[in-house]
């Protein structure tokens, strides 16, 4: 659209001129002026929609539209064919009156019933029924009556879809309806939808029984008509019948005739001196254009209209004519009949001078002018350039001052407190800005979306130097929140494991704070474990190596770091895969660094549902043995492939963690083991790591094992397992040798070399 509108208002003798044919005919019968781009005959409209028929068998002679006449060629298809009246037809409201049907039904006597009518399709062409100047009509005792919409942009021929309608209550007193107040008694009416342009019209009696105990004849009706026609008509016989009605339809001009039309098509006259537009055109609507019966293309119709201070038809090349205004009765300038000053016409408009004018041939009045001419293109350049000198000068320091104001707000100052205050190998950290990381991201496009979480989002980018970054937006943009954020890049700058996500840089003068971390391609274990991912399932040892390096980066934040750190939201889905699965423990928004000798962290409640440890629930106080039962989470997870929550569970064993010990206690535990634990682990590995997942997952903190001991408990069922398989490595070379000293031991002495046999 926006390419339609430019081409419309840019190109200059970019469209053919259609020969207007000058001897066309543009009156018949009552209808004076039948201007293009309607016309009568070959050569006088501008599309077979626009063309009008004259019917000189009537007296008088009535035009209509051929495209939706009953008789002759029609050159158009429509649902329904009608003579269609043409009474008026309007360049300026782009309109089109036209005598329409109505839809009446009579009986003398006996029940009622339902009854339907489909009106005029108007949906392949440019005409639409006119929302403002119409209204529905119903007209009878106890009738109701609804409009119906035929198939819209469905392409069905069904009318259950009701888009009017309204119910006319019964006076038996009077068989009279007064035009000027159809309130609801024996007539009502109601404003037409938007864009209309087919409907099915229904009715049926309200009260069937009421209404078909009187006797008589009695109509019942209900059309579409032109409202100011309809409030003049006076009063109106409920028995009386009325054929035609008035109908008020709003055209364009389709999009692939406008630009056929004989108009420049920047919408302005050939004129040398003055390139003023003298009319305008704007795209209003859409219509169908036909193809078949079930398939419809959408188009544009356009409407054009003389500019102000000009009249005529927009429609044709130079039909808008500049309007005289020092000519008229009235002249704009004349001041209370004074005589000082005088109108001068111009193009669209006109101006007002003094009678002393000043006489612009003479010599000094032209080096005047031409010496005020130069001086003001001088300063209005001096003005320029120094105004635009100005606003880059401002909008440099306006900058800073954001950028400033960005970093104290997203806890800078803050970050460099604690930085201070903690013994943090931060040599490494780089402080990025806001361009780079915008141009790494493709301006945090949506596509480059990793994931999203409570503290942010997580884009993935590329640096200029080619490496491959993770970049999180946080959603901290108040005060109250900044500690999460230097919290974060305050525990990660501690650490310091293969396990556990590295973060690069951060960025603090955005709007929002930014963390650059290495990139972890492979997703997270919650994608694996719970069979999101089936072109790589995980094998009985890799879920035994991601445990062991999962309890290895756990015990090393509660005894290898500087200071001791817990995580307090460890869940398979901060638990990500690298290139070669290996396990990277991610997300410390909320975790927190404590001293040496403290043993329990009391705050708010922060985790996730699941995974969060019961006592800490109850009591607020944050302990290393809440960590390790989010671990023991992660290890029922890994062992059983099922979710922390589950609602497809029973009510008691939604939670993964009571399910699992449940299980354990009632000796059901290979029944809910995943399947590829179940062909790939030994038993006794099995039942070692889930007696670990059991003891991690007790209700009382003090008897759960550190992650020390998980750790080290998971590197020996590690090392059981590699003994095993060398164990059956080794009985397999011995089979192997076996049976190759057996096969050397049968081989005939004839096949012997010679050699052999000698010596």
């Amino acid at each position: 659209m926006v390419f339609q509108i430019l081409l419309l208002l840019c190109s200059i003798d970019a469209i053919s001129v259609q020969a207007i044919n000058s001897s066309c005919q543009r009156s018949c019968g009552n209808v004076s002026d039948i201007p293009f781009p309607f016309g009568i005959g070959a050569g006088c409209f501008v599309d077979e929609w626009f063309e009008v028929v004259c019917n000189n068998s009537s007296s008088p002679p009535k035009p209509s539209l051929r495209s939706f006449n009953d008789y002759g060629a029609s050159p158009k298809p429509v649902l329904k064919k009608l003579d269609l009246e043409v009474l008026n037809i309007s360049l300026l409201g782009g309109t089109v009156r036209i005598n329409y049907p109505t839809f009446v039904k009579c009986i003398d006597s006996g029940p009622g019933g339902s009854w339907s009518q489909l009106n005029t399709e108007l949906a392949t062409s440019p005409f639409i029924f006119s929302q403002s100047q119409n209204r529905f009509l119903v007209i009878g005792c106890d009738n109701f009556a609804s409009m119906g919409d035929v198939f819209g942009p469905r392409a069905t021929f069904h009318y259950e879809f009701v888009i009017g309608g309204c119910i006319s209550i019964c006076d038996p007193r009077s068989e009279v309806v007064n035009a000027s107040s159809c309130n609801g008694i024996n007539c009502c009416q109601t404003p037409i939808p938007s864009v209309l342009n087919a409907f099915n019209t229904s009715m049926r009696p309200v009260n069937n029984d009421a209404y078909y105990s009187k006797k008589g004849k009695r109509c019942q009706s209900a059309f579409l008509v032109e409202e100011k026609w309809f409030q003049k008509r006076g009063s109106i016989k409920m028995s009386s019948i009325m054929s035609y009605v008035p109908v008020v339809l709003e055209w364009g001009i389709p999009d692939a005739s406008f630009y056929s039309l004989p108009i420049s098509n920047n919408g302005s006259a050939s004129t040398a001196n003055n390139s003023s537009p003298s009319y305008i055109c704007s795209n209003i609507t859409q219509y169908y254009s036909s193809s078949t019966s079930w398939r419809y293309n959408w188009n544009w119709t356009y409407t054009c209209s003389c500019q102000k201070g000009f009249k005529g038809n927009p429609y044709l090349l130079h039909g808008c004519q500049d309007i005289n205004e020092c000519e008229s009765l009235e002249s704009p300038c004349l001041n209370n009949g004074s005589e000082s000053v005088y109108c001068e016409n111009t193009r669209g408009s006109f101006l007002c001078h003094s009678q002393v004018a000043v006489d612009p041939t003479k010599p000094s009045v032209k080096v005047t002018i031409i010496a005020i001419g130069i001086s003001s293109g001088l300063g209005l350049l001096i003005l320029l350039v120094g105004g635009w000198w100005s606003y880059k000068v401002v909008k440099k320091r306006r900058k800073i001052k954001l950028k400033n104001k960005f970093f104290k707000r997203n806890g800078g100052l803050l970050l460099k407190q604690q930085l201070s205050s903690h013994e943090v190998n931060v040599e490494h950290t780089k402080l990025f800005n806001s361009k780079d990381l915008e141009k790494a991201t493709d301006h945090f496009s949506v596509n480059r979306i990793l994931g999203q979480g409570g503290q942010g989002t997580v884009y993935k980018g590329m640096l200029a130097d080619g490496r491959i970054v993770a970049v999180k937006k946080s959603k901290v943009i108040d005060e109250g929140k900044l500690g999460e954020f230097i919290n974060e890049v305050v525990i990660l700058s501690q650490i310091n494991h293969r396990n556990v996500v590295k973060l690069i840089g951060c960025c603090l003068e955005t709007e929002v704070p930014l963390l650059v971390y290495e990139y972890v391609p492979n997703g997270t274990l919650f994608q694996y474990v719970n069979g999101q991912t089936e072109e790589f399932p995980l094998t009985w040892d890799m879920r035994l190596r991601i445990a062991t390096e999962v309890a290895g980066a756990l015990f090393y934040l509660h005894s290898g770091a500087s200071s001791p750190i817990y995580h307090r939201d460890i869940k398979s889905t901060n638990i990500l895969l690298d290139e070669k699965y290996r396990a990277k423990v991610a997300d410390f928004g909320t975790s927190r660094s404590i001293t040496v000798d403290q043993t329990h962290l009391t705050t708010l409640v922060h985790g996730t549902f699941g995974y969060l440890d019961p006592e800490y629930f109850q009591s607020s106080q944050f302990t290393e043995k809440s960590d390790v039962y989010s671990f023991g989470v992660v290890l029922a997870e890994l062992l059983t492939g099922e979710k922390a929550i589950s609602l497809a569970r029973t009510q008691e064993s939604r939670s993964l963690a009571t399910y699992f010990i449940q299980s354990v206690k009632e000796n059901n535990l290979f029944d809910v083991l995943d399947s590829r634990v179940l062909k790939e682990g030994k038993k006794e590995e099995i039942i070692a790591v889930a007696n670990l997942a059991k003891r991690c997952l007790y209700l009382n903190g003090k008897k759960r094992p550190t992650m020390k001991k998980v750790a080290k408990e998971l590197e020996a069922v590690q090392v059981l397992q590699k003994a095993h398989t060398l164990q059956q490595d080794y009985k397999e070379l011995e089979y192997v040798q076996a049976k190759m000293y057996e096969s050397w031991d049968v081989v005939p002495s004839s096949t012997m070399p010679t050699s052999s046999v000698d010596a």
